[in-house]
């Protein structure tokens, strides 16, 4: 008989293994030795142990998932006990026991990962949620309507959480991409209906422009044009293709007429430039009037009778050029302005009310300061130094008064 440490082998070649139950027969080997019969069973157990170690390695460096760990421990656990070798099958059996908190443990982080992820899975779709809502609620009519596609390739790739959770929030997705589409649809159907109306005006204004184009009246037809203009810009936007083409017309009438004015105002501009020249030899006349006039000593009388004959002149020479018409005008009007401004204060100087006013304002003063007068000598010789400072002070300010009184009297006179 040959013995080993797990086990031995009888002399009929039957080998046992040792167990905690005792021996059990795992077979025979009567074509060889009893050391080769140890060798052949205890080779088996080497096998068992080896695929025991690989799949304990797998296990904790995480390679495999708890369920696939769970049942490789299982398949293997039946495959040691009860094998067919020799060796310590109980110590295999204890070390794949010792696996199950390990696979345990990765089960539970497996379920805080999942956890994890599907917290950031609904986090990440409420807030795909939450923008939809918002663009559904706003005017966006184009960014909002390529943000809504963005989202929801977004979407699609965001993991799927638990089916209510995630059902509930695919509605609420759905349903503001539905409104923004529905809204936006109603919107620019308006914006259609409104665009045709402006087809409408626009098509009467250009009518109208383009029979205003040969017109000859200058003055009411460029007056007409600004009318058309301003109600061009309150129709607001055609069709743009066809907006387009209406501007292009309104426009070609508008300088057709604005052209043709022009040139006219051209030709009459150059027949008036020898009118300008008359009326700024003229102004030379005029302008020599200022200096007395603004120094006052001008005799008014022949200033203004000089003038009436500068202005029938200048009412002779006609029509300048428009260009010159705002500088030519304001020079004369200045010497015009002058001699009204001279006019009006001889007037006020000369008004027999005021003269009339200022000249009793003076013999009213001088009454009253005779009076005061009279006062003051009374109480100097009665000795009240309190009364004589009182109608002092009372006389100072009448003759003050009475001064000012005087030369407004002067300027009356």
């Amino acid at each position: 008989m040959t013995s080993h440490e797990w086990g031995r082998v009888a002399d009929d070649g039957t080998v046992f293994v040792r167990t905690a139950d005792g021996e059990r027969s795992v077979g025979q080997y009567p074509e060889g030795t009893p050391e080769e019969a140890l060798a052949f069973y205890t080779e088996r157990f080497a096998a068992l142990a080896f695929e025991v170690e690989l799949l304990d390695k797998r296990i904790r460096s995480g390679v495999m998932s708890p369920e696939e760990a769970a049942e490789s421990v299982k398949t293997v656990s039946a495959q040691v006990d009860g094998a067919n070798a020799v060796g310590d099958l109980a110590g295999l059996l204890a070390r794949l026991e010792a696996l199950a908190p390990v696979i345990e443990t990765q089960r539970e982080a497996k379920r805080a990962e999942k956890a994890q992820k599907q917290a950031e899975a609904r986090e990440a779709k409420e807030k795909v949620v939450a923008e939809a809502e918002k663009i559904a609620e706003g005017s966006d009519w184009r960014g909002g309507a390529n943000r809504l596609r963005d989202l929801l390739e977004q979407w699609k790739k965001i993991p799927r959480i638990d089916r209510a959770g995630d059902d509930a929030l695919w509605r609420r997705f759905s349903s503001a991409r539905t409104t923004y589409t529905r809204r936006r649809k109603a919107h620019f159907a308006e914006v259609n209906e409104k665009r045709e109306g402006a087809r409408a005006v626009k098509e009467r204004l250009v009518k109208e422009a383009e029979e205003l184009a040969g017109s000859t009246e200058w003055g009411p037809t460029a007056g007409r044009y600004r009318d058309l203009m301003q109600q061009w810009k309150a129709a607001g936007p055609a069709p743009k293709d066809v907006d387009d083409a209406l501007w292009k017309r309104f426009r070609g009438a508008q300088d057709a007429f604005f052209g043709a004015r022009d040139a006219e105002n051209a030709k009459l501009d150059e027949e008036f430039a020898a009118n300008a020249e008359v009326k700024e030899a003229l102004l030379v006349e005029a302008e020599a009037l200022l200096p007395a006039l603004q120094s006052g000593e001008a005799d008014l009388d022949a200033v203004k009778k000089a003038f009436r004959d500068i202005s029938e002149r200048w009412d002779a020479a006609g029509k300048v050029p428009r260009a010159r018409i705002k500088e030519l005008d304001g020079r004369i009007r200045v010497v015009e302005n002058a001699i009204r401004d001279l006019e009006q204060e001889q007037w006020r100087r000369s008004d027999p009310e005021k003269s009339a006013r200022a000249d009793g304002m003076v013999a009213q003063l001088r009454s009253a300061i005779e009076k005061v007068e009279a006062d003051l000598e009374k109480a100097r010789a009665a000795g009240n130094d309190r009364k004589v400072a009182e109608l002092e002070e009372n006389l100072a300010s009448r003759r003050a008064f009475l001064e000012t009184a005087q030369r407004a009297s002067a300027e009356y006179s």
